[in-house]
C-alpha cells in the first residue's frame, strides 16, 4: 500500500483508476496524468488552506500573497505579535483571523507539531488537525491530500469536485455530499488521485 504519492506512483494509480472506472479513463484520454499539486508540510500551507475556505482560489491567493508581503518572517510568533486586528487590516475576515491566530498559538506553544503529524496514519492525522479551531473536515482533508500526499483521501463537499463529478458521471444535478462519497468509495485506495484527475478536468473545462 502506498503511503505517500510521488510522480511515479501517481501514474500507476491513474492507470489503476482507468481500469476500474470507464469515466475516469475517458477524461484521462483527453487530460492526461494530473499534476501532483504538492504543498509543503508547514505552517504556511495550513494558513493558505484556511484562507481557501468558502472563497475562490483566486481570492484566497490574493490574500495569501498579501500576507507573505507584509508578514516577515512568516512564523507563528510573528502572527501572534500582529494579532487579530493586524490581520483584519490586511483584509482577512474576523473569523478567519481568529482561526489563524489560534493556529499560530498552537504551533508556537507546541500543542500542534507538523513533524508529529507527518508520522500519523490518515485517521489519526485528521483527528489531530480537527483539534485546531477553524480546521474543519475539508481543510484537514486538503492538508492530508496535498501536504502529506496521502493517496486515499477524499475531500467530501468540495464544490469543484462535485461539479466535475456531475459532468463526468452525466448527472442531472450536482450530487449531494453523501452521493459524492458513495461514488468516491469506488476509487479506493486512490481517491486522492481521482480527486486530482477531477480537479484537472474542472480546470481545463472551466466548469
Amino acid at each position: 500500500m502506498i503511503r505517500k504519492l510521488n510522480k511515479e506512483n501517481l501514474k500507476s494509480a491513474v492507470k489503476y483508476l482507468c481500469k476500474v472506472d470507464i469515466d475516469l479513463a475517458s477524461i484521462y484520454k483527453t487530460d492526461g496524468t494530473p499534476p501532483l499539486w504538492a504543498r509543503k508540510l508547514e505552517f504556511a500551507t495550513l494558513i493558505k488552506i484556511i484562507l481557501e475556505q468558502q472563497v475562490s482560489l483566486a481570492s484566497a491567493k490574493a490574500i495569501n500573497d498579501k500576507l507573505h508581503k507584509f508578514i516577515k518572517p512568516f512564523t507563528p510568533e510573528e502572527f501572534i505579535d500582529i494579532k487579530n486586528s493586524g490581520l483584519r487590516k490586511l483584509g482577512i475576515t474576523r473569523q478567519k483571523s481568529s482561526y489563524i491566530i489560534n493556529l499560530a498559538e498552537a504551533v508556537s506553544n507546541g500543542e500542534f507539531n507538523f513533524v508529529q503529524l507527518n508520522k500519523m496514519n490518515d485517521d489519526d492525522a485528521k483527528h489531530y488537525l480537527l483539534k485546531i479551531k477553524g480546521v474543519g473536515s475539508w481543510s484537514a482533508d486538503i492538508y492530508l491530500l496535498m501536504a502529506l500526499q496521502r493517496p486515499d483521501i477524499w475531500p467530501n463537499g468540495d464544490i469543484a469536485l462535485a461539479k466535475a463529478i456531475k459532468k463526468v458521471k452525466r448527472l442531472k444535478s450536482i450530487p449531494e455530499n453523501y452521493k459524492q462519497n458513495s461514488i468516491a468509495n469506488k476509487w479506493k485506495p486512490y481517491r486522492a488521485v481521482a480527486a486530482r484527475m477531477l480537479w484537472q478536468h474542472y480546470i481545463k473545462n472551466k466548469l
